[in-house]
């Protein structure tokens, strides 16, 4: 009998009183009372998003989310620039395509920092409402600088794609600029999968006054109508349960203390990482503090990502991540976001040292977890400078 272990970027374990909260009565969520849930719900998501601006809660995954962000921000033709460098990325290219706007692609390498330069000349093109990119580009591991995103953007609409940044990785929304975020639930937010959110700023809410898109479930001002209400709720029926679920989650979060919780994934990070290198393999991101919810490892040659994953998960019921086309079966991901400690990441680079020696790699026994302690206990090996310049590996184009 193994216990299963799941460490994918996300969905991600739910620690044990949100697990609970699932099996309490179902509310009716037009009561007052479940209306002090819901309502603590959307501030406790104001203070980990660090803004003011109005949040509204979606029962969708965080795509639908998405699907709405640009139904109610745009009209057929609007002009859009989409920062891409990996698969989320190129889902918002392929999401706006789909809604007939025109897209300005910068595009970069996949699992390359986005170049605030090339993106600040594009931004400059005439026509342009909006700027779109993603936090935490969990295909890659790559985290995005969004600070500089949104100064490198101005004076264009910011819309950030944080799905698995937010509870992960420093996000200032307000502070930065940001106009739009959309994230969700499953990640670092420690709850099951089927809420999605989008705060919105008063920039926002501005050009949306001007949207032509069709919408109906996702419509912003049906939602902040309902908020409205003397009863606030949502327009729609929605996912009672995973509200509950995610009202112990946050307060659970901001009990440790939104600063506590981040500078916890920044030392899981910072543990991931130096396991990896002792392992002997390559980092496919680069090694910084802000790369802290996602770790993503390039496999030696003749190792392939897929079969190491489904080794892993066969014989020690640990669940990794591979990766998307075009670095399918080269690159495995190591998610240590949300309900996730020390101990966890060092049974993940054991069964990775095992699992790449029965696929016949050779490695040095102890050699990740060793280098990962050395962390903890304050004496890491050398750390590289940080160097944009300088990468481990060639980069994926």
């Amino acid at each position: 009998m193994r216990k299963y272990r799941l460490m994918v970027p996300g969905p991600t374990p739910t620690p044990p009183d949100v697990t609970a909260a699932a099996v309490l009565p179902v509310e009716d969520e037009r009561t007052h009372a479940y209306a002090e849930v819901f309502t603590r719900v959307l501030g406790n998501l104001r203070r980990t998003l660090r803004t003011r601006n109005d949040v509204l809660l979606f029962t969708s995954s965080m795509t639908g989310a998405f699907e709405g962000t640009l139904q109610n921000l745009f009209a057929p033709g609007d002009r859009v620039l989409v920062a891409s460098n990996g698969a989320f990325g190129e889902r918002w290219i392929q999401m706006a395509t789909a809604f007939g706007l025109d897209v300005t692609e910068v595009r970069h390498a996949w699992g390359e920092p986005l170049d605030l330069a090339r993106i600040a000349g594009a931004a400059a093109l005439p026509g342009l409402k909006a700027a779109l990119a993603v936090h935490c580009e969990t295909s890659t591991a790559m985290v995005n600088d969004i600070r500089g995103f949104a100064a490198a953007s101005a004076p264009l609409l910011t819309v950030v794609d944080s799905a698995s940044g937010v509870g992960a990785c420093e996000l200032r929304t307000d502070d930065w600029g940001v106009d739009v975020v959309v994230g969700g639930c499953q990640k670092a937010l420690m709850t099951p999968p089927g809420l999605a959110f989008t705060s919105i700023g008063e920039r926002a809410w501005e050009q949306h006054r001007h949207a032509r898109l069709p919408r109906f479930y996702f419509d912003w001002d049906e939602t902040r109508e309902a908020l409205r209400a003397d009863v606030p709720r949502t327009p729609w029926t929605p996912a009672v349960s995973l509200i509950s679920q995610l009202d112990v989650a946050l307060r659970q979060i901001h009990a440790e203390g939104l600063d506590n919780v981040l500078a916890r994934h920044v030392r899981l990070g910072r543990v991931a990482r130096a396991g990896v290198r002792g392992l002997g393999l390559r980092l496919f991101s680069p090694d910084e503090d802000r790369h802290s919810a996602v770790t993503a490892a390039e496999l030696p040659a003749g190792v392939d990502a897929g079969a190491l994953v489904d080794l892993l998960l066969d014989r020690y019921a640990l669940q990794l991540a591979g990766a998307q086309a075009p670095l399918d079966g080269r690159v495995l991901r190591i998610g240590h976001c949300g309900f996730m400690d020390e101990f966890d990441v060092l049974t993940a680079l054991s069964a990775v040292e095992l699992g790449l020696a029965q696929l016949g790699h050779p490695v040095r026994p102890g050699g990740g977890v060793t280098a990962a302690l050395e962390v903890l206990h304050g004496r890491p090996g050398p750390r590289p400078v940080p160097d944009p310049g300088v990468r481990d590996r060639q980069p994926v184009p």
